[in-house]
């Protein structure tokens, strides 16, 4: 009876979800300089950035047009690579002035002790890190012989910090997928608690690396790997929420998917303008904080990202999960938008009765089933 209620009933916590559009997580394009030149890179990044670094007061100015933020908005700063900045404790210091969190996605090759203890300093809250792969692989993607060890290095201290709340995230892709074992045995020696899995769609510099972009065979492993995983207690795994993945989505996550993106996550990008995820297309862009007020275009724009029938055509046409999947992740729709740059389900589709054993070291340890919680956003998705 659960299971048939759940998926109408997650369906209309999604629409309540949408018609409040409380803003959650703001990102912050602070700079798009980078120290690595990434293979994967979907901003296509540089040392030599065409643009600055936004002015921390432009930022502030936008921030402070929020009326009431929600007790859990988190300002995320990313890039480009924000360590870069010299003044990001600064930058930090004053979101928390403002009573808020912030949190940081970094590539982690200037992370260092110093550097650590001057950002804890400063009220970080949370931190995530890319390892994407062991020695080879990872530094292949990153196209640096140093990147793994000095990843490696800002993944130890991380871990370290109890007060960190803190993941790893790994972009899966033909070269690293079969060490996936072996990354997890690494991050658990690091003392890692939680890492997130992503595939590599094809925007930026990716779009023209055919080998970074999975086969629907291996997919399909990764699904059944992160399945496997998710028994053991020692390190929590799970799939981005990059798209939907048919079977797998009771397996593979939490929660349900939803793209949130224009929902509860919006962002300031490095030029000023105002969008949702930063990896979604500028053609999505909703208004610029340099002639705009950035709460009145997050509360009276985004219909796009709130209306999402207009994503019923390509392949969605006529998609008879269309009510689930609401046309994948918004970052799928590039270009023309006159289809989706990849179908998770349709990768799925060909799952097997009985999937094959996924054979991890270590021993496995299953987690009983959690105790039921009287929230509507726990019971629909627990």
């Amino acid at each position: 009876m659960f299971k048939a209620l759940r998926k109408p009933a997650f369906r209309l916590f999604r629409e309540s979800e949408t018609h409040l559009h409380e803003l959650n997580y703001l990102f912050w394009e602070c700079t798009t300089r980078c120290n690595l030149h990434c293979r994967h890179c979907g901003s296509d990044c540089s040392k030599d950035s065409a643009f600055p670094d936004m002015p921390l007061e432009d930022f502030l100015a936008a921030l402070d047009t929020i009326e009431k933020p929600a007790n859990n908005l988190t300002v995320v700063l990313t890039g480009g690579e924000p360590l870069l900045r010299k003044d990001l404790e600064k930058c930090g210091l004053e979101i928390r002035k403002r009573g808020l969190r912030w949190s940081m996605v970094t590539n982690g090759h200037l992370y260092d002790g110093e550097r650590h203890g001057s950002l804890l300093g400063a009220g970080l809250g949370a931190l995530t890190i890319s390892l994407d792969g062991l020695s080879g692989s990872h530094n292949w993607l990153r196209q640096s012989s140093a990147s793994y060890d000095r990843v490696t290095r800002a993944i130890a201290l991380a871990a370290a910090s109890p007060r960190l709340n803190f993941d790893v995230v790994t972009c899966v892709n033909q070269n690293n997928i079969h060490e996936l074992p072996q990354i997890r045995e690494t991050l658990m020696n690091l003392g890692v608690k939680a890492w997130r899995l992503f595939t590599i769609i094809p925007i930026g510099r990716a779009k023209d690396i055919p080998e970074l972009r999975l086969t629907d065979a291996q997919f399909t492993g990764l699904m059944e790997f992160i399945a496997e995983a998710r028994k053991s207690e020692e390190l929590k795994v799970s799939f981005s929420c990059e798209g939907y993945v048919g079977p797998y989505e009771s397996l593979v996550r939490d929660t349900p998917f939803f793209c949130r993106a224009g929902i509860n996550i919006g962002s300031i990008l490095i030029d000023g303008s105002i969008s949702a995820c930063p990896n979604i297309d500028r053609s999505f862009t909703q208004g610029n904080i340099y002639r705009d007020n950035f709460y009145q275009v997050w509360q009276s724009q985004f219909k796009p990202f709130r209306d999402r029938s207009w994503m019923r055509r390509g392949q969605c046409a006529g998609c008879s999960e269309f009510n689930d999947c609401r046309g994948n992740g918004f970052h799928n729709w590039h270009g023309d938008k006159q289809n989706v740059l990849v179908c998770h389900s349709r990768l799925t589709s060909n799952r097997q009765e009985k999937p094959r054993a996924i054979k991890l070291s270590g021993a496995l340890r299953v987690i009983p089933t959690p105790p039921d919680r009287s929230t509507m956003r726990s019971l629909l998705t627990r």
